[in-house]
């Protein structure tokens, strides 16, 4: 079977993209391992397919490198509302679906914004045992779960988040038994100005640091509200150097509105066999 495909990045997560409205894909975990493969296969993050939906334009499905469902990517969403717009899919403001949810993407020109659902189970100060120090963590799930940590609570070296060693770090904490059984991503934050902060992310289903995490952007910049009082709109500095904006209104202690923007391209197309 010949499938054509587009590789798109957002802020630095990359993605294979296809339309599967008419369904020739059956075996979806299978072929997200075999594409997003750096070595055997195309490369990727993760594999989003555009399908058929009865609640919007269409249906996001996404799936780790490793096979794994991955539900909501923030990123990924932001790459699968453009394609949608530029394949005619979908208008530049449409709504799709994904999970258990409906999305709203308004799409630019090199520029996509959504609008998240509003993000639950937050837990401040849990205490985990990281580099043989108990260090407070602080959990939230803005559509996949995250938990973040200040690097300072860590290290106090200088330029403490580039020399910390996130895929050593990284997985201890994903794998807790807080987090089970389906485990946790992890992000840890440097505050740089009043309303900005630079990130670095381990992510479940990929299993290695990524150059960014949507999701994880909105979790960072919500939990820096709490830890600095950090005022909306923030903006969110990734590893690849590309800045996300995360914006929300707060209500009695609650979250509401959050919206995420930055930028999504189309790196290139292609056609491959499976």
């Amino acid at each position: 079977m010949r499938l054509p495909f587009t590789k798109m990045s957002g802020a630095g997560n990359d993605f294979i993209v296809i339309d599967n409205r008419q369904n020739r894909i059956t075996n979806r975990p299978a072929l997200a391992s075999k594409l997003c493969n750096r070595r055997w296969g195309i490369g990727a993050d993760g594999l989003l397919l555009v399908e058929s939906s009865k609640k919007a334009s269409y249906r996001m499905m996404y799936y780790n490198s490793d096979g794994s469902y991955g539900g909501m990517c923030g990123n990924g969403a932001r790459c699968i509302a453009l394609y949608a717009t530029t394949r005619g899919i979908a208008r530049r403001a449409h709504s799709f679906e994904a999970l258990d949810f409906v999305y709203h993407a308004q799409v630019r020109k090199t520029s996509v914004t959504l609008t998240m659902k509003n993000p639950s189970n937050l837990r401040m100060n849990l205490v985990l045992p990281i580099l043989r120090k108990k260090v407070k963590a602080h959990f939230v799930d803005t559509g996949s779960p995250h938990v973040v940590i200040p690097v300072t609570s860590l290290i106090r070296a200088r330029n403490a988040l580039q020399k910390l060693q996130v895929d050593k770090i990284g997985p201890p904490i994903r794998y807790h038994r807080q987090f089970k059984p389906s485990g946790t991503n992890v992000n840890f934050i440097y505050r740089l100005r009043p309303n900005s902060l630079k990130m670095r992310t381990y992510e479940r289903g990929v299993e290695a640091e990524t150059l960014a995490c949507g999701t994880g952007s909105i979790a960072c910049a919500l939990i820096s509200s709490r830890l600095w009082n950090m005022k909306p709109p923030i903006t969110v500095v990734t590893q690849s150097n590309k800045k996300l904006v995360v914006n929300f209104t707060t209500k009695r202690q609650s979250i509401r509105n959050v919206t995420l923007s930055g930028p999504a391209l189309v790196v290139f197309d292609g056609v491959v066999e499976v």
